[in-house]
């Protein structure tokens, strides 16, 4: 026992001993803790006050009050130029203009802005804003061949811009092909052990004439539009060019090519095709499809082609319960971009191309629609922006533009008639702030379009380098 109490005891002694020895460290500040034989420091000295300080008075008025009067910096100069376009002798006296920022919609500059005027080609931008808000980009049409026993029926879906033989994925006139279709035709007639049969042709989706009364036949023979109907082969087209000869009845014409396509892979066509309805409930034996319409409004803003557009006009009426007419395809397509906000009153379309004549638009209508095309929040509208001819580079403004400073940076809509010059689009200024322009001039002086078109040129080339911020 008494060796038991000495291990205690000498543990006691170590523990107090090394307990010692830290607090001396600890004092010494050499272990941490919280004995210190150093002295208290001092206590801070106050916060500094900086001399002379004093509280801050109201700051004297540099600038006085601003004229409510004063002019938009940047918008003087713009109506210098709208002005000096108007005056300028080879435009003649009926010239209705209107400049405006894109992204905020202020005009900036403008003359007699809401007075109709002939639209020319630039209607055109009324029918694609009215395709694609009613019937979107991504609709394709159908051409099919159905069967009767022994009779087929080549059905019109609107194509219009079929390819005599393969389509091309890639190409939106000829995007779907008679050959593919033939080839269909074949392989189903070929299960069914048949290789003799009859063809007829339906194009019955559209109705009224194929030709508007307010076109000048003239500009029928100059190939410069071809009967309207809801079947046809490269927009019936008799050889290759901008504006051939066009074939009198494009839907019998488009029979015909199928006849050969028919033969080519064996199957033959007794008799001539004829126009007939199409069998109620007859199974579908080949089908093909045409590019989607968002392609085809961007084909025919590039090159201003009026029978495609009168086509897709007739879309639009189909879609609005109207008659595929020329007549139900203008109220449509007025109806459609109305029925989206833009303000159609006055505005009338005796056709949806701006071929015919009596047809009258302002500068406001058509600024309303660029104005919703070119906006972020109507992305279904995109083809209609891009579609336009870019200065100097494609379309219609492919040999305008050329050595111009705005090349490349004005995107617009053409119009050209007898007496009737228009341009219609948008053009990057030298901050390259987007501006939306409309020019109508319905009473230019004889001498062709020259002098007109150099005129608006010039014009939209000053907007491109006016600083208008």
């Amino acid at each position: 026992m008494a060796t038991a109490g000495r291990v205690v005891g000498t543990a006691v002694l170590v523990v107090v001993l090394a307990g010692a020895a830290y607090g001396t460290a600890d004092a010494y500040d050499v272990a941490p803790g919280l004995v210190t034989l150093e002295p208290s420091p001092a206590p801070a000295a106050p916060f500094p006050t900086a001399p002379g300080a004093v509280e801050p008075g109201d700051p004297a008025a540099v600038l006085g009050p601003l004229d409510d009067q004063a002019p938009v910096p940047g918008a003087t100069s713009v109506q210098g130029l709208v002005d000096g376009l108007v005056a300028d002798p080879r435009l003649g006296p009926s010239v209705g203009v209107v400049v405006a920022d894109q992204l905020t919609g202020e005009v900036l500059a403008s003359h007699l802005p809401d007075q109709g005027r002939t639209p020319a080609s630039t209607a055109k931008l009324v029918t694609a804003v009215a395709a694609l808000d009613a019937l979107g980009p991504d609709v394709t049409l159908p051409t099919t061949v159905v069967q009767s026993g022994e009779q087929l029926v080549l059905v019109g879906g609107g194509d219009m811009m079929l390819a005599a033989g393969a389509g091309d994925p890639d190409a939106t006139v000829g995007h779907a092909g008679l050959a593919d279709l033939a080839a269909q035709v074949a392989r189903e007639l070929t299960l069914q052990g048949r290789t003799t049969v009859r063809l007829g042709f339906d194009d019955s989706l559209f109705s009224g004439p194929t030709l508007s009364p307010t076109w000048n036949p003239a500009d029928v023979a100059a190939g410069f539009v071809a009967p309207v109907t809801a079947l046809g082969v490269d927009i019936a087209k008799m050889r290759e060019g901008e504006y051939p000869p066009r074939y009198p009845d494009p839907s019998l014409h488009a029979a015909r090519t199928l006849v050969q396509r028919l033969a080519d892979v064996g199957i033959t066509v007794t008799g001539t095709p004829a126009r007939m309805s199409a069998p109620d409930g007859a199974p579908v034996v080949g089908e093909v499809r045409s590019a989607p319409l968002g392609d085809v409004v961007h084909y025919f803003l590039d090159t201003s082609d009026n029978t495609i557009t009168e086509v897709v006009s007739r879309l639009v009426a189909i879609d609005a319960g109207l008659p595929a007419s020329f007549d139900g395809g203008a109220q449509a397509v007025l109806h459609a971009v109305a029925a989206g906000g833009v303000d159609t009153t006055g505005a009338h379309l005796s056709d949806a191309s701006g071929l015919g004549s009596g047809s009258v638009l302002s500068p406001d209508l058509l600024l309303a629609l660029l104005r919703r095309s070119t906006d972020p929040a109507h992305p279904g509208l995109r083809e209609v922006a891009t579609g336009m001819p870019i200065a100097g580079l494609t379309g219609t403004l492919s040999d305008r533009y050329t050595s111009s400073p705005a090349r490349g940076l004005a995107r617009a809509k053409t119009g050209s008639l007898p007496g009737v010059t228009a341009l219609a689009g948008t053009v990057l200024d030298a901050d390259r702030r987007q501006l939306v322009f409309v020019v109508l001039a319905d009473q230019t002086p004889a001498g062709g379009q020259w002098g007109p078109r150099a005129t608006i040129d010039g014009f939209v080339t000053s907007l491109s380098g006016c600083g208008c911020a």
